[in-house]
């Protein structure tokens, strides 16, 4: 049947009914309300269902969902979920129009929305609006991200979940998404806004006051959907503590969460400076690294050399040379399968260091799928070391559908250790990268853009590396006649800098001017600490009801959690609960979901339903593994595994060919002999795989019909001939080839690949020691007053091995110090005092 393609096309020829996605976001301090507007027309001579899979964050309260069709609005209601899709597929089966907005199953960031019964030639806006809290940054920004892009998940075989595998995610490159974005923000805060930065093109940032407490700004035309779009919001003072208290509707019961208000308090505790600058000298470290194919991905297009994986790389070389000596240690990666440097974790010495480092240097995304769930459960069958608390370091580019698998298995072993997790690139589940963190007590970052990911990472230890806050209890001091009811689950981390949330529904009376006080207790490095909040429990005004939707969220996440755990029981009060809670409060769930039908007298739509699938944008990702498997690893095609393995978790599903893969891979193992001389004798010329097989990803990213066959696999082999010269590999960065050579105590030592490192040679540098002083106290002296004198800007990343290297110094009782440094500061050309060195 031939399709007339005009108006908005897919990349399989298939027209898109959704025109246009306008978003409106309203910070208030640090939550958000986001309120998308999805325009869509049919202009084809047929009614269509159209449906779009799309990503939301994690933690976002969906709650509010109406379509507008001509002069009409109606608003769904949120209903149990088999109940909703019954009335949809009636409503549709019956000619009438309906609305249907649901989450996944497996990953509460994904949701499904299906638009029904949509006649030749008729419009319908959709309004999607839902909450959120901002996550607070390393440098005190508020961070929010409206997730564009959406990659296919890794679905491991035999993962849990019914509905998981139904989701049909229809994707094609971001280029190629045929329809616009508009998104415009408003911020307000009691304390002025110093300023907004993005990750996308921004219009200049309008204050609408002379306070500069509101101010706006858009995006600017053009946006490529190529990325998620990234704000980062910065107030002038630091963040305080806070109370808000919410009245309850006026309309719902007393007594019940939306009859009674709802105080939202925000704690941002401040421990003693004595014990923060205290590093621990014990602890179990283990790492884990994502191996997947789509790490082979670079972490920002402008500067394609540097992959995910070679980032990651790189990080842990600053983490391994910043452990304490003492410690133990392990590094795990994953992709299909698991792998581990060491059968159980090791004490940390210069020998293991190096044989560590050894075998990271040759990781590559080379192992296929995303399967963390095996690795999690080794780790956790280790026993822990005694008097070594485990701390977990995850980095993955966050790509699972088992999402809620992983969260309860870290929630279930979440006594044993603290774990702290790093989204890498575009599209990273934020559902997956912050449940890990939030039920394994430790903290989430995520890396995206130009982010570097080492300073970040240097972050997450400093906090790994400070005492454990323990025995936390959260006490309430209310006026008579006031009871309390804790919604959220108990803290069982804190940070320091860090925000606590905590949601809590009041139920009695009590006068205006009545106060309130909450008292959070907790010990830290053997000191018991408290933190205080007096807050009125006088209602704010003009909030409506956000509180009380994101306490709804955040009860329903705790109970949807808790029916996890206990599934398989016959016990369906958990469940019910949920739906209780959900449809009360017109927040979503994953069992419950939106629903509108228009009853209105309108004529009953005529003609079978034809469905189009809208499709998202995904990075392709697919080039870079092809290239790794092709050039690197030719063995690999003997059994066509790791490309079928790579194919199953790459964005290529979405373009419908399976088929083709079979008749690609038996050709390409048959044509191995050939292609390999070709591309190995590039790569000695200086060519580089990105170059040998730009053609390659010309010539699939040009596939656009399901039913169009591909080019020949020998064709695509061809590629390794074509525009294959690229400049060298750039050399390493000066300050990573420094650390590389520092030693696991602390100290460098003086030789050859020290001198270059500083930018000297071996002669001049051991002219300038002073005579008394042994040559490793003049070796770290000199390398502490490069990092000073020259990376002062990435003090973030060598900070904890500096002061690593200073606890060498002054173990060494070494003389002549003062000497040392001046001596340094002239040889290298710097002037940095003894003092600023920690001396």
């Amino acid at each position: 049947m031939m399709v007339n393609c005009c108006g908005l096309l897919t990349a399989n020829k298939e027209p898109v009914p959704l025109k246009s996605v306008g978003v409106e976001l309203e910070v208030r301090d640090h939550v958000a309300t986001v309120v998308s507007t999805l325009n869509y027309e049919n202009k084809e001579d047929k009614p269509l269902e159209a449906v779009f899979v799309f990503p939301l964050p994690g933690d976002a309260a969906v709650c509010h969902f109406s379509a507008t069709i001509g002069q009409t609005q109606i608003v769904a209601e949120v209903k149990e979920k088999q109940e909703a899709r019954e009335e949809y597929d009636d409503a549709l089966s019956s000619g009438q129009q309906a609305f249907l907005l649901e989450e996944s199953e497996q990953s509460p960031d994904i949701f499904s929305l299906s638009v029904g019964s949509l006649p030749p030639g008729e419009s319908a806006s959709i309004r999607l609006e839902y909450v959120t809290e901002l996550a607070v940054q390393a440098d005190d920004g508020l961070r929010f991200c409206l997730p564009a892009v959406l990659n296919p998940r890794y679905q491991p075989q035999g993962s849990g979940g019914s509905e998981g595998a139904s989701v049909q995610v229809t994707s094609v490159p971001a280029s190629l998404v045929p329809y616009s974005l508009s998104f415009s923000a408003r911020v307000s805060s009691p304390r002025p806004v110093s300023k907004v930065e993005s990750n996308c093109s921004l219009d200049p940032l309008q204050y609408l006051n002379p306070e500069q407490t509101q101010a706006t700004v858009k995006l600017a035309a053009g946006h490529k959907f190529d990325r998620d779009v990234e704000l980062l919001i910065y107030y002038k003072d630091a963040h305080q503590p806070t109370a808000v208290v919410e009245a309850g509707q006026a309309s719902a019961k007393p007594g019940t969460l939306m009859g009674d208000p709802v105080v939202m308090l925000s704690l941002y505790p401040e421990f003693p400076q004595a014990v923060m600058s205290s590093v621990a000298s014990c602890g179990e470290f283990v790492f884990l690294l994502d191996r997947s194919g789509s790490m082979d991905c670079p972490m920002d297009r402008s500067k394609r050399r540097e992959t995910r994986i070679g980032s990651a790389r790189d990080t842990l070389l600053l983490l391994l040379k910043s452990l304490p000596m003492g410690c133990y240690f392990n590094i795990y990666s994953f992709g299909s399968s698991f792998q581990h440097i060491f059968p159980k974790s090791v004490e940390y010495s210069q020998k293991t260091m190096e044989e560590a480092l050894k075998t990271v240097e040759e990781m590559g995304a080379d192992l296929g799928g995303t399967e963390i769930l095996n690795p999690l459960k080794h780790i956790y069958s280790q026993p822990c070391i005694p008097n070594q608390p485990r701390q977990l370091f995850v980095f993955t580019d966050g790509e699972v559908g088992n999402t809620k698998e992983v969260i309860s298995l870290v929630k279930k072993n979440s006594g044993s250790h603290r774990c702290f997790s790093f989204g890498i690139g575009e599209g990273a589940s934020s559902a997956l990268i912050n449940g890990l963190a939030k039920e394994g007590g430790g903290h989430a970052q995520f890396i995206t853009g130009t982010d570097r990911m080492q300073p970040k990472v240097m972050q997450s230890l400093r906090f790994a590396l400070q005492p454990a806050v323990v025995d936390i209890s959260v006490t309430w001091d209310l006026p008579k006649g006031v009871s309390v009811t804790v919604l959220s689950p108990p803290i069982t981390a804190l940070f320091q800098g860090q925000r606590s949330l905590i949601y809590a529904q009041l139920t009695g009376e009590s006068s205006k001017a009545a106060e309130g006080c909450v008292t959070v207790k907790y010990s830290l490095a053997g000191h018991p600490s408290q933190n205080q909040l007096h807050f009125s429990l006088k209602p704010a005004e003009d909030t409506g009801l956000t509180v009380h939707r994101l306490a709804a969220r955040t009860l329903i996440r705790s109970l949807e959690m808790e029916e996890r755990e206990r599934r398989g029981e016959q016990d369906k009060g958990v469940k019910k609960k949920v739906v209780e809670v959900s449809v009360q409060s017109g927040v979503s769930s994953v069992f419950t979901a939106f629903i509108a039908v228009n009853k209105g007298d309108g004529e009953a739509v005529q003609g079978p339903l034809v469905r189009r699938n809208v499709p998202t944008p995904r990075l392709m990702m697919m080039a870079c593994s092809m290239q790794r498997m092709l050039c690197f690893d030719p063995d690999s095609l003997n059994g066509h595994k790791m490309i079928k393995q790579s194919v199953r978790n790459s964005s290529l599903r979405s373009l419908s060919l399976h088929g083709w893969w079979t008749h690609t891979t038996t050709a390409l193992s048959t044509s191995r002999a050939a292609a390999e001389p070709a591309c190995k004798s590039k790569l000695k010329s200086g060519g580089s795989t990105a170059g040998l097989f730009s053609n390659l990803r010309k010539k699939l990213g040009a596939l656009k019909n399901p039913h169009q066959m591909p080019p020949e696999p020998q064709d695509l082999l061809s590629s390794c001939n074509e525009d294959c010269t690229e400049p060298k590999q750039t050399p390493r960065d000066p300050l990573l080839q420094l650390v590389s050579l520092q030693k696991a105590s602390g100290c460098w030592v003086l030789d050859p690949a020290l001198a270059a490192a500083l930018g000297k040679t071996r002669k001049k540098v051991e002219k300038r020691k002073p005579s008394s002083v042994n040559q490793e106290v003049w070796a770290t002296i000199l390398a502490l007053i490069w990092l000073h004198g020259f990376k002062v800007d990435a003090q973030d990343e060598w900070q904890l091995l500096a002061m690593k290297a200073v606890s060498w110094l002054r173990a060494q009782n070494a003389s002549c110090v003062t000497e040392c440094v001046e001596a340094g500061n002239v040889l290298l050309g710097c002037n940095v005092k003894k003092d600023v060195l920690g001396l």
